[in-house]
C-alpha cells in the first residue's frame, strides 16, 4: 500500500496582513528591521512569517510579506502583502485598505458598503496584535494601520470579487489562518476516514458540515452526539453524502450557511465558489412559494450574495422560506445517493442565528 503524502497547509492573506502589521508596529517603535514575527491564529497554533520588505521613517513603517497558500495555491498564492503602520493624531486604532485592496460597493458581504475588503477575522486579528504591542511598550498615541497589496488590483480579475461589488483588488479574508488543501485527494480520503471512524464508534447518525464555524453550531444544535459524529466536509458535499451510504451511516444532518447550502438546494454537489454561481431565479421561484410579492422577488433575482437573500427574507418576515430552502437541500441530496437514509439541512447565519431546519426520508427522493 502507497502511503499518500501529505498536502502542506498554508495561510491566508489575512494572517500575512496581521503578520506584516506586528512587523511594521515593532519596526516603527524599535526603529530598527524586523527581520521575522510569530503570531497566534485563530486555529489555535503559531505562525512565524518572514518580511520579504521593509521600510521605516520616524513616523511610519512599512513591511512586506509573502503569501503562500500551501499545496492549494489560489490566485493571491505568492502575493506580496503589506502594512504600512503610522502613528495618528487620533486615539485609538483604525485600519483601512489600501493600493491592491478592493473596496465593497454592494449589500450582502460581512463588511459595510464603502469600507476595504477586509474581513471580520483578520479585523479582531490585526487590531489585537496592535492591541497587544500597544500594551506591552506603553503607547498612548493613536496608530493608524494600512493593508495594501500592490498586485492586487490585477489579480483579483482572477476572482469573483468584481461580481461581489468588491472593487480595485482582492478581499483580506481568513477564519481559521491557514489555507486548506480543499481540491485534494487526500482532503477526500480524510473525509472517507472521518465516516468509517464515525461509524466504527457505533455512530448512527453524523453531522457534516462545511467548515469549522459550521461544526461550532453543529456541536451546539446536537450536544448529545459523540465528537466522532462531527465531520467537515468542506466543499465536498456529494461525496460525503454518497461515503455515508456506503459506509451504512442511517441518518446525516447538514449543517451550514445560505452561501453554500444555496447551492446544494439547487443540486449542486462541489460548492466551491468557483464551482458554480448561486442561481438566484431559483432563490426566487422559492421565495415565490412561500408568498413573496413580485418587487421582493425582483430584489431577490438582483442580489448580490444568498446571504443578501437571506437577510431580505428575514427582513420581510418570510422565515419559511429557509425552511423551504432546507427542504430542497435534503431531496437534493437524497436524490444524488438514490436514497437510503434519512437526510436533515439546518441553516444558519454568518453570526449562528438559526434560520431553519427540514428532514426527508428516502421515499421523497423521486419527487425533486
Amino acid at each position: 500500500m502507497v502511503k499518500e503524502e501529505r498536502l502542506r497547509e498554508g495561510y491566508t492573506t489575512g494572517a500575512c496582513a496581521t503578520a506584516a502589521t506586528k512587523a511594521a508596529l515593532l519596526t516603527l517603535i524599535k526603529g530598527k528591521a524586523i527581520q521575522s514575527v510569530t503570531i497566534r491564529l485563530p486555529v489555535g497554533k503559531d505562525a512565524t512569517f518572514t518580511s520579504q520588505c521593509c521600510e521605516w521613517t520616524a513616523n511610519q513603517a512599512t513591511v512586506g510579506v509573502i503569501k503562500d497558500a500551501g499545496d492549494d495555491p489560489d490566485a493571491t498564492h505568492g502575493m506580496l502583502i503589506k502594512s504600512t503602520v503610522s502613528w495618528s493624531a487620533s486615539a485609538g486604532i483604525s485600519l483601512d485598505g489600501g493600493q491592491g485592496v478592493g473596496r465593497v460597493t454592494k449589500k450582502g458581504l460581512p463588511v459595510p458598503v464603502g469600507e476595504a475588503a477586509i474581513n471580520p477575522v483578520p479585523r479582531k486579528m490585526i487590531r489585537g496584535i496592535v492591541e497587544d504591542i500597544v500594551e506591552a511598550y506603553h503607547i498612548s498615541q493613536g496608530i493608524h494601520v494600512e493593508i495594501s497589496a500592490p498586485a492586487g488590483e490585477e489579480v483579483a480579475k482572477k476572482t469573483l470579487n468584481e461580481r461581489l461589488g468588491i472593487i480595485g483588488g482582492i478581499s483580506i479574508l481568513g477564519t481559521r489562518g491557514t489555507v486548506k488543501p480543499f481540491s485534494s485527494a487526500a482532503f477526500k480520503a480524510s473525509i472517507a476516514q472521518a465516516i468509517s471512524v464515525a461509524q466504527s464508534s457505533g455512530c448512527q447518525h453524523v453531522v457534516i458540515t462545511t467548515g469549522g464555524r459550521s461544526e461550532k453550531y453543529a456541536i451546539q444544535q446536537y450536544p448529545h452526539l459523540p465528537q466522532e459524529a462531527f465531520i467537515e466536509m468542506g466543499d465536498f458535499v456529494g461525496f460525503t453524502l454518497k461515503q455515508c451510504k456506503r459506509q451504512g451511516i442511517k441518518k446525516v444532518s447538514m449543517v451550514g450557511m445560505m452561501g453554500k447550502f444555496s447551492k446544494v438546494a439547487q443540486g449542486t454537489m462541489m460548492v466551491h465558489s468557483k464551482s458554480a454561481p448561486v442561481d438566484f431565479d431559483f432563490l426566487a421561484r422559492l421565495a415565490e412559494q412561500v408568498g413573496a410579492a413580485s418587487p421582493l422577488l425582483e430584489e431577490i433575482r438582483e442580489a448580490n450574495t444568498a446571504s443578501e437573500v437571506g437577510e431580505l427574507m428575514t427582513s420581510h418576515g418570510y422565515h419559511t422560506f429557509f425552511e423551504k430552502l432546507c427542504q430542497s437541500c435534503c431531496l437534493s441530496a437524497l436524490k444524488e445517493v438514490n436514497g437510503g437514509m434519512e437526510v436533515e439541512t439546518s441553516l444558519y447565519t454568518l453570526k449562528g442565528a438559526f434560520l431553519g431546519k427540514a428532514v426527508e426520508k428516502d421515499e421523497h427522493a423521486s419527487k425533486r
